[in-house]
């Protein structure tokens, strides 16, 4: 048997909720796809819960708003031909144009309303997750789970003593539960775990690497095994190679492309320190 590479994982992954969202904001739709196609396919390797279910699904709506922010209808005033040429060709294809595009975007918020009204059906990003979330395995605490009872308890506790993950501001222990049973499955199952998050509360980032928290990593070594790797990543290609799934070029330039711009925009936040050179 070939031995193990030194830096080589055997890997469970847990993808935080914000990056699931990350599928309603600048993506390609193809691309999106090739996406959920590899998280679905490498199921089984999945750390879930109906912790990141309800998490999702308590901002998905919210998350599609935002993002309609950016789609809205040109300022037909300054596209109105002036009085000496609104005889000319130029301006009769202007304004044929135009309500060509008010019939498509009429089409769009039509299909936006049916994917807030009708995800099961109408949204592609939610069907492929719905199935994902059903999906029964060992790493997938689900609300029929009795263990997620003693996870929670877990939880309280270390959120009540301000242990990490968690942030300043923080008023409910989700983060808590996730580490929690991350921290099971790694036990039960003898494998590593990668995480692929922006949260700051996991860790921080610096010259576009993620680097644990110290107490993180510390307790992750105690209470798992000196021997167990954990990882931590911001980016979704690398988390998804790591546990063998099938990663295009394409599929790593968009996702650069999309994390820079969320960059320039967590610059502002309260929570990414000053200091934190996050690209």
């Amino acid at each position: 048997m070939a031995r193990k590479k030194k830096d080589e994982m055997d890997a469970l992954l847990f993808i935080d909720t914000n990056i699931l969202l990350d599928f309603y904001r600048d993506r390609k739709s193809d691309v999106s796809m090739k996406f959920l196609e590899q998280i679905e396919a490498c199921r089984d390797r999945l750390i879930l819960g109906s912790q990141v279910e309800m998490e999702y699904k308590k901002n998905r709506q919210h998350v599609i708003l935002e993002s309609l922010g950016k789609f809205g209808a040109p300022d037909w005033g300054k596209l109105s031909a002036p009085a000496l040429v609104s005889e000319s060709q130029a301006a009769g294809m202007i304004d044929k144009h135009r309500k060509e595009l008010v019939k498509q975007q009429k089409i769009l918020t039509e299909k936006i309303q049916a994917i807030l009204e009708r995800p099961g059906t109408q949204d592609e990003v939610y069907k492929v997750l719905q199935r994902v979330f059903k999906h029964k395995s060992p790493y997938n605490l689900d609300r029929e789970d009795k263990r997620r009872f003693a996870i929670r308890r877990l939880a309280r506790k270390r959120f009540s003593l301000g242990y990490p993950p968690r942030k300043k501001s923080e008023t409910s222990y989700g983060d808590s539960i996730n580490w929690e049973w991350l921290i099971q499955c790694s036990i039960d199952s003898g494998k590593d775990v990668v995480i692929v998050t922006r949260d700051t509360d996991f860790g921080v980032i610096y010259k576009n690497k993620s680097y644990i928290n110290d107490w993180l990593a510390q307790e992750f070594k105690q209470r798992v095994s000196q021997k167990r790797k954990l990882k931590l990543t911001a980016s979704l290609s690398e988390g998804l190679k790591i546990v063998h799934a099938k990663v295009t070029k394409e599929m790593e330039a968009a996702e650069r492309a999309m994390l820079s711009e969320i960059w320039a925009q967590l610059r502002t936040r309260d929570d990414v320190e000053p200091e934190q050179d996050i690209l």
